[in-house]
C-alpha cells in the first residue's frame, strides 16, 4: 500500500469538527476541506454506532444456484478465451466458443455442489452491509480552527468549574492578628439587646394616691 499502513484506533485521528447523518454528506465536507488547502492526511471520516445489515435478495434453489453459476462460468470462460486468443491469434472460432461453454459448465457445477453442501443451513441469498448512524469528520489538532471556519461549525463551549453561589461556605476560625468586621445585626438581636421597660409602680394599699413632685412643692 502506498504511503504505508495507516495507524489504527481512535488516537490516530484528531477532534471532530462536524457530524453528518449520511456518508455522502461527510464526503462533501471532506471535499470542501481539501479545497480550502487543509492537508488531506489530517482528515478522517469516523463512523459512529456501527451496525450490520443483511439484506435478503432471494430464495436459493438448484435452479437459482445453476443460474448464478452459469453467469460466473460465462465470465470465467471469457477470461480463458481471451488468454487463448492472445496466445494463439490464429485459433478458430470454434475453440473460442468451446472454451465459453466449458467455463459455463464448470461454473454451474461448482455452484450446484456448493448449494448442496450449505442448503440445510442456509437456503436464501443475501448481501451484507455495514452502516453507521452518524459520520464524524475529524481533523488534526493543528487544522481544527481552520476546518471549523470552512464548515461553519461553532467551537464547543467549555465552562470552567466554578463554585455555586448557593453552596454554603464552611466557617473557618480567623487567623491570628486578623481583624474581624462586625456582623450585621438582625431585628431579633436588636430587640433582645434593648433594655426592658420598667413596670408601672403599684398603687398604695390604703387607697391614697401616691405622692407627686407637685405635692411636695405645695407643702413648701
Amino acid at each position: 500500500m502506498f504511503g504505508g499502513r495507516p495507524p489504527q484506533g481512535r488516537e490516530s485521528v484528531g477532534p471532530a469538527v462536524a457530524s453528518f447523518p449520511s456518508y455522502e454528506a461527510a464526503q462533501k465536507a471532506v471535499s470542501a476541506l481539501i479545497a480550502a488547502d487543509i492537508p488531506a492526511r489530517d482528515i478522517a471520516i469516523v463512523g459512529q454506532d456501527l451496525r450490520s445489515i443483511e439484506r435478503v435478495t432471494g430464495r436459493l434453489g438448484y435452479a437459482s444456484a445453476a443460474r448464478s453459476g452459469a453467469i460466473n462460468g460465462l465470465l470465467l470462460g471469457l477470461l480463458f478465451s481471451a488468454i487463448l486468443v492472445i496466445g494463439s491469434p490464429s485459433v478458430p472460432i470454434q475453440a473460442f466458443v468451446g472454451v465459453l461453454f466449458v467455463g459455463i459448465a464448470i461454473g454451474m457445477l461448482l455452484s450446484i455442489i456448493t448449494y448442496s453442501l450449505v442448503r440445510r443451513r442456509r437456503d436464501f441469498a443475501s448481501v451484507m452491509q455495514v452502516v453507521a448512524d452518524r459520520y464524524e469528520v475529524t481533523v488534526a489538532a493543528g487544522s481544527v480552527h481552520r476546518a471549523r471556519q470552512v464548515l461553519g461549525t461553532p467551537a464547543p463551549v467549555t465552562e470552567a468549574a466554578q463554585p455555586s453561589a448557593t453552596e454554603p461556605v464552611p466557617d473557618e476560625p480567623p487567623m491570628y492578628g486578623e481583624r474581624i468586621a462586625p456582623a450585621a445585626r438582625t431585628p431579633d438581636a436588636a430587640e433582645q439587646d434593648a433594655p426592658a421597660a420598667e413596670p408601672p409602680a403599684d398603687p398604695p394599699a390604703d387607697g391614697t394616691r401616691g405622692r407627686t413632685p407637685s405635692d411636695d412643692d405645695g407643702r413648701r
